[in-house]
């Protein structure tokens, strides 16, 4: 019955995120309520339905009281010389009209408030893998406790395994969502907020900033990918390692080093003076640039450095006015950081 309804109710009020046309062809999970794979998201989608069914049975009660008394008492040949019976009050049905939305608010109420209570953790569970999520305009940084280093965007826990998210802001209120993950949670300058989630699937899930943060609000997206305990020790183990050096690239990395980019950048192993913008380290491992504003290839990344604001206009990265030879050196020395 919950399968079918949730079904019935997706196909029409199905909530999606369109992929940027650059990525388009990539197959990606479609955000929705309706199909959670992680807890909170099964309580949200648990208590959504209890809801919708106890506003449902209100509405087809009164709705059908109301077809009752439009039919029973409808206007009857001859009653134009009758008067109708005259009703002055009654305690009962005054009484079953105040009590029983006053109960209905009551019961909903206490649902509300154990759901709140059972879902609002503010220190980690026991096992727990901490993450410290700082919101810029418009880009996600990804600081992994105890694993020691930070990326970008993307966004990798383990399956069966409590993800424990601490939400901080850089700039202006973001919100962190993921749908079939967890509930919406604020980001807030100068504020510290938490969020959890408890994820039985492996996969690629597909979030956004849930709050307008400016411009580019609409290309601030974040992707989730759930991994096997095996996997995501793998990948870790590879994001802890510092930059590749390629002797083939000295001259691109050269020129990053020398230009503006190790102000905002950081490259471990190479320079780590910038913190403005994304750590870089491992930037190929990650499958778009810009949040999700464009797929990560090479071409892209040329684009890119040649003036941001193709992809993503007011974007805070300057173009930095290299010549085509520089921005072709560096794109390629950037392709080695994988």
């Amino acid at each position: 019955m919950r399968l079918a309804f949730t079904t019935v109710l997706s196909s029409l009020v199905g909530l999606s995120f369109l992929a940027h046309p650059a990525i388009a062809d990539e197959v990606i999970q479609t955000p929705t309520l309706f199909k959670p794979i992680s807890e909170p998201a099964f309580s949200i989608m648990d208590f959504g339905l209890l809801i919708i069914w106890i506003c449902a049975g209100i509405f087809f009660i009164v709705f059908g009281l109301l077809i009752y008394t439009i039919i029973r008492y409808r206007a009857k040949a001859g009653d134009e010389s009758l008067e109708p019976a005259q009703i002055y009050g009654s305690e009962q049905l005054e009484l079953a009209w105040t009590i029983t939305p006053v109960l209905i608010v009551i019961v909903l109420g206490l649902i509300t408030a154990g759901r709140i209570v059972a879902l609002d953790k503010t220190t980690p569970p026991e096992g727990s893998l901490g993450i410290r999520v700082i919101g810029h305009q418009w880009w996600w940084e990804l600081e992994y406790d105890g694993y020691d280093f930070i990326t970008a965007n993307e966004l990798h826990i383990p399956v069966d395994q409590t993800a424990f998210l601490t939400l901080q802001s850089e700039d202006v209120i973001h919100s962190f969502w993921v749908p079939q993950l967890s509930g919406k949670t604020d980001l807030i300058p100068n504020r510290t907020n938490h969020l959890w989630m408890h994820p039985q699937e492996t996969g690629l899930y597909v979030g956004q900033c849930a709050e307008y943060c400016g411009t580019q609000h609409a290309h601030m997206l974040l992707r989730v990918f759930v991994h096997t305990r095996a996997d995501f020790e793998r990948w870790a183990a590879e994001q802890q390692q510092a930059a590749d050096q390629v002797a083939s690239v000295d001259l691109g990395r050269t020129t990053f080093e020398q230009t503006a980019c190790v102000n905002c950048h950081t490259v471990r192993g190479v320079t780590e003076i910038g913190q403005f913008g994304p750590d870089l380290t491992h930037l190929m491992s990650r499958t778009t640039i810009g949040a999700g504003a464009a797929a990560n290839n090479r071409e892209n990344l040329v684009a890119w450095i040649t003036n941001p604001d193709h992809f993503k206009p007011g974007a805070r990265m300057p173009a930095m006015k290299l010549n085509p030879q520089q921005i072709e050196l560096v794109a390629d020395y950037l392709t080695t950081l994988k």
